[in-house]
């Protein structure tokens, strides 16, 4: 398994894959109901302003030759903390067909390698409260809970 730096060429499989994590999210909160009603009518304007973005990399998760997920990265800090270099994830999705054999945990342990590289001293990554599976991934790859969201609608 390796994590392959997305090009304009992977725009369109990252946006798929995104739509099927973002519609896996709906369930969760009323606030993650997509303003697309189908991948097609999806932009990747999102994805293309990563590729122009010096804190924020998109990376194709591939196995055996095949992409089968991807994760983005984007780097920040806190200056006025001790641990003030960090490497978030913000998006981490791996197939279907692919899960609960490892591939999850073995990008986390890369992701955890390149923060190294580039300085950082701390990895973040936020997760639905409701979504028990991601809690417990998040967990059992070794992050432990630090901060809770709250969010509420202006209607």
């Amino acid at each position: 398994m390796e994590l392959v730096e997305a090009t304009a060429a992977d725009l369109r499989a990252l946006v798929t894959r995104w739509y099927d994590l973002a519609k896996a999210m709906e369930a969760y909160s009323e606030l993650n109901e997509l303003a697309y009603a189908d991948v097609d009518e999806v932009p990747d304007d999102g994805f293309r302003a990563h590729l122009d973005d010096e804190d924020t990399t998109d990376y194709r998760i591939v196995h055996d030759d095949e992409t089968i997920g991807f994760v983005t990265l984007r780097e920040g800090h806190h200056p006025s903390r001790q641990y003030s270099q960090y490497l978030r994830i913000v998006n981490l999705v791996v197939d279907d067909a692919y899960r609960s054999n490892g591939h999850g945990t073995a990008v986390i342990e890369h992701v955890k390698e390149m923060a190294r590289e580039r300085g950082c001293d701390h990895l973040k990554v936020s997760c639905e409260w409701q979504n028990e599976g991601a809690r417990r991934f998040y967990r059992d790859t070794g992050f432990q809970p630090k901060q809770v969201d709250y969010v509420q609608p202006l209607e």
